[in-house]
């Protein structure tokens, strides 16, 4: 019994990073009046290494943007939208043995192996054109893939998370 527990315990503390759920958060001026941005324009920010990746992000930033009533134009937009991508190599030590016997920490053999992952971080920010001011962020954190639909269901993902309560409410 106790073994199945140690084992059980040692699994769970033995996962990869790359397991590790996505992280979104949002936050945002409870003083901007949401309700009269009507219009946004792109501006730089710091974009993918992947243009291709930039690209893509945009796209789906835009396609939500236009779901919320938001429409992009050249000129004279009432908010201008920015991306920041940020990858950045984490290394993670892992551990794998077994100990001794009974009560007793002694005599096990363990290997250790160090796991490289890439952690990606999108940056999405708002800010209204008139006063040049941030009124809205959404940032998303995940473990990166070589493969570029999966990079690509990550995003929609965050993005789904970040939006489903863009344009903030005011609060009563």
């Amino acid at each position: 019994m106790k073994t199945g527990i140690g084992l059980a315990a040692a699994l769970v503390l033995l996962m990869p990073a790359a397991s590790l759920a996505q992280k979104v958060t949002t936050d945002y001026d409870p003083k901007a009046d949401f309700a009269a941005f009507k219009t946004y324009a792109w501006t730089e920010g710091t974009p993918s290494p992947n243009p291709l990746g930039e690209a893509r992000i945009r796209a789906a930033v835009d396609e939500r943007m236009a779901a919320k009533g938001l429409k992009l134009v050249a000129e004279a937009p009432d908010i201008v939208v920015a991306t920041h991508v940020v990858a950045k190599e984490q290394k993670e030590l892992n551990t794998m043995g077994y100990g001794g016997y009974g009560w007793r920490w002694g005599g096990g053999m363990a290997t250790t192996s160090i796991d490289t992952y890439i952690q990606g971080t999108l940056a999405l920010d708002v800010y209204d054109a008139g006063s040049k001011q941030l009124v809205w962020r959404g940032i998303g954190t995940d473990t990166a893939s070589d493969q570029p639909e999966k990079n690509q269901k990550k995003i929609n993902k965050a993005l789904d998370k970040m939006f489903k309560d863009f344009p903030p409410r005011p609060k009563k």
